[in-house]
Parts: structure tokens; sequence; C-alpha cells
């Protein structure tokens, strides 16, 4: 039986009170999409300026998630931990970023974004730079934990900046700007720990970031004033799960989200166990794909911006560039079966930025079907979508790779993110707005 959402038609409303509805809660008019490109040119360089902090924060935030992984040898030695124990680690994070997605996304619908994204830049840099001085794997995981439940704030207050801030034209581009830091922190990340961890001690691997995102938060509030304003007067949570819109982008980063985590967590195994590569040579070898990815965040972007400049609509801008960016996914079928190393990694790049071509407008297409109010909140329950299916694809890929081989875990990798974006328009009816 199909499922019955509610119509979100109301033929007793005219046009013009709907745009009205419309309009970011408790933001200036420029926001809006009508009126994008004149009213917002007074603002052009503060909302650069926060796109900027944006894209410093995510790029320090991934740093933050791999600094564990990068000393795992050292500090399982130091604390005598198992495999077992490591992988219940690793898994906490997880759980922490779970579990705090939504209230995090409520705090920054409730007190808006600018205090909300600084909240939870301190909230997670306290756990980050505690990592240093644990003594226990218990320690260890609890710290984890914490930090998770403060890094996922990143991307709820992100878009709903970006939503609030930039003009429906633009949001793509700005989300994939501040997504590439995803990218730039994977490909920082190793050489930075190694070297503050043999110069200076592995502690101050931990610390120097949580000390660059604790600098970053008074910048924040200096700058981030005026928009995306918190409000008492919003519609309840729960209310959210009453639209159809609300589950086609849960559906949506369910299935594109494990895609790029895959490639981040799994790929240096396969190449060193499969392709026989040594784990330094797997190393430099990924850089070339990771800046792959970080060009095909921006690209997504610039090419939603520049369809709108020539007249299509927002749907449409967004349905070309997830379609496209699904199908250069594809590329992910023809790593396992590549002749060379070369190639191989040639296919993975090509998937990368696929990945992140649609990743970009997947989270633009937030602010463009809900109103501002409600923009922190959905970006949290499609986050905690992330996070499952981040937990549940893992456990599937190793059992895969263990019994069959990499192969249909390469194909499922490059058929989820179609799969996504076909779930995300069927059940959104083309991203039609939802008026609250």
């Amino acid at each position: 039986m199909r499922p019955q959402f509610p119509q979100l038609e109301n033929p007793g409303v005219s046009s013009a009170s709907l745009a009205i509805m419309k309009l970011p809660m408790c933001a200036a008019p420029a926001n809006s999409v009508s009126s994008s490109k004149e009213a917002a040119q007074p603002l052009d360089r503060r909302r650069w300026l926060i796109l900027g902090l944006l894209l410093a924060i995510t790029t320090i935030n991934f740093i933050d998630r791999q600094t564990l992984s990068v000393l795992a040898p050292q500090i399982r030695e130091n604390l005598h931990l198992s495999r077992v124990v490591y992988g219940r680690i690793a898994a906490a994070f997880q759980f922490g970023m779970m579990s705090g997605e939504f209230p995090m996304a409520w705090i920054m619908d409730r007190w808006g974004v600018r205090l909300g994204m600084a909240g939870a830049v301190i909230w997670w840099s306290v756990a980050t730079g505690l990592h240093g001085f644990v003594r226990s794997g218990f320690s260890l995981g609890f710290l984890r934990y914490w930090m998770g439940t403060g890094e996922c704030g990143n991307y709820s207050g992100g878009v709903k900046a970006v939503g609030a801030w930039f003009p429906a034209s633009e949001r793509a581009f700005a989300v994939g700007f501040f997504n590439s830091g995803s990218m730039i922190g994977a490909i920082v990340a190793p050489p930075l720990v190694v070297f503050l961890a043999k110069q200076v001690g592995y502690r101050w691997a931990f610390l120097a970031p949580a000390l660059l995102a604790l600098f970053w938060a008074p910048l924040w509030l200096k700058f981030c004033k005026g928009h995306a304003a918190g409000t008492k007067d919003f519609t309840p949570s729960v209310d959210l799960l009453r639209h159809r819109q609300t589950w086609a982008i849960m559906a949506c980063r369910f299935l594109v989200g494990p895609v790029a985590q895959f490639y981040w967590y799994w790929i240096f195994d396969y190449l060193v166990t499969i392709r026989h590569m040594t784990l330094s040579q797997s190393a430099f070898a990924t850089i070339v794909p990771f800046v792959a990815g970080g060009v095909g965040s921006l690209a997504g972007g610039l090419a939603a911006g520049w369809l709108l400049k020539k007249g299509v609509s927002i749907p449409s801008a967004r349905q070309i560039t997830m379609y496209v960016g699904a199908a250069l996914c594809f590329a992910s079928f023809a790593v396992y079966y590549a002749p060379s190393s070369a190639l191989c990694l040639t296919m993975v790049g090509v998937a990368l930025f696929g990945h992140t071509f649609l990743s970009a407008n997947m989270f633009a297409a937030v602010p463009d079907m809900f109103p501002a109010s409600a923009v922190g909140r959905v970006t949290g329950l499609h986050g905690i979508c992330g996070g499952l299916s981040g937990v549940l694809f893992p456990l599937l890929t190793g059992i895969l790779a263990d019994t069959v081989s990499y192969a249909p875990v390469f194909a499922l990798a490059g058929l989820m993110p179609l799969a996504g974006v076909m779930a995300l328009f069927a059940l959104s009816g083309r991203l039609k707005p939802v008026a609250l």
C-alpha cells in the first residue's frame, strides 16, 4: 500500500502570501529566492567571509576526525588496546554523531546559527584537546563519543547559514565550497599529524586543531550577525516527519552518504591488500582522488549556479546536477577491474568527483524546500540517516570483502547515489517547497 502524504497546497492562500511565508524567519528578505541577486548585493563581502569561516571550520573538523586514525598504532601501543577495543572506540564516534545530530540541529534553529555554531565548535574542541591526556581505552571512547556529539553540528549549522546568507542561485556553490573542507582535511591531516607528533609529541596533534577551532569561535561570533537568528516560534519537530520532503532528503542521505566514507576508510586497505601497494605508496597515491573530490564539490555548485543564471528552474537545476553526479559515480564499477593501479585511482577520482558534485546540490536542496526555521532540524534528521548508513555500510563492506571480494562493494558504491537521487525527486515531488 502506498503511504498517503498530506497535501501541501492551500487554495485559500494567495501566491503572494505563500511567498511571504517562505521567507527565512528572522532573516532579512535578501535571502528570499525571488529577490536574491539585487537585495543580497550589499551583503556580498560579509557572506563570502562567512563562507570562508565555514570552509576553515569544516577543514579543522575533518582533521580532528582523522587524527586518531593516523596515530592509532602509537596510541594502541601506549594504552595497550586490542583491535577489538579500538574498533569500539572508533564506533563510539559514529554513535556520538548519530545521537548528537538532532539536538545540535534543534539548537541551530532555536538559538540561531551564530550562537549554535560557536557553541558546537567549543563543545567538540574541548573534547578534542583532551584526547592527548587519556589514560585508558574507556576515557578515549568517551571523548570520541563527546566529540561526535558536537562535530555533527558543522553541517546542520553550515547548511542553515548558507540558506540564510546566500540566494538560491548560489547555495549549491556555497555548500560545495565549505564541504570541500572535508577533502582538504583528509589530505592535510596525515602529514600534519605525523609532523606534530614527531616534532612536539602526539598530544599536540590533538591540541593544535582544538586550539585553532577555539580561536575560530570568537571570529564567527564577531562576523556572523543579522541572519539565521533563533526563534521560539517554530513548527514542532515531530511535525516535520509528516512531510514527504523530509523523508525524501533522509532517504537520499541514507543512500548517498556512505559512499565517500567507504573511500575514506577502506581505500587504503584495498590498495595495500589487493593492489599490493605499501602504506606510504597508498597514502601518496590517494592525494589526487581526494583532490578530485574537493574539485567536484565546487564544480557541482558552479554548475547549478550556471544553470540557474540560464533560466533553468531550481528543481531542474538540482535534478540535472545530481543525476550527472550519480552517473559519474558509476566509475566505481571499474575500480576493482581496472588493469592498472593508475587507472584504478583515476576511477576512484571520477567517482569521488561525482559524489561531491551531487552532494553539494543535495545539501542545497534542504533550504530550497524548507523555511529557515526548520533547515537546521531537517539537516539534522538526514544527518542521522547518514550516520546510520555510515555504521551499517562498513559492516556490510567487511562481510563482503572477507567472504566474496571488494567487487560487490564497489558496485554498491556506484549504484547507491543514483538510488538516492531517484528517491529524493520521487518522494519530494521535485523539491516542492514546504509551507510550515
